[in-house]
């Protein structure tokens, strides 16, 4: 299985890239963000950010499935 993982704001900067493909996933969004979280190093837990897939604010529990893009959106400050 293929997905594309889009990552944004601290999450980028940590996994120094804006984007990946993930081959062989299986699971559900949240084994995905364990998976990218021990890959990268990254600090938040998912209970702090949102997740989206292909374009739509997701819950951690959906499955992942073939071509599936997804988002892994922190928390952001600004004005």
């Amino acid at each position: 299985m293929r997905v594309r993982v889009l990552y944004f704001a601290s999450l980028r900067d940590a996994a120094q890239c804006g984007e990946e493909t993930f081959e062989s996933v299986s699971g559900t969004l949240a084994t995905l963000y364990d998976t990218a979280r021990a890959r990268h190093g990254f600090s938040w837990p998912r209970e702090r950010l949102r997740v989206a897939r292909n374009g739509a604010f997701a819950d951690w529990g959906e499955s992942v499935c073939e071509n599936d893009e997804i988002a892994f959106i922190p928390p952001v400050a600004g004005g």
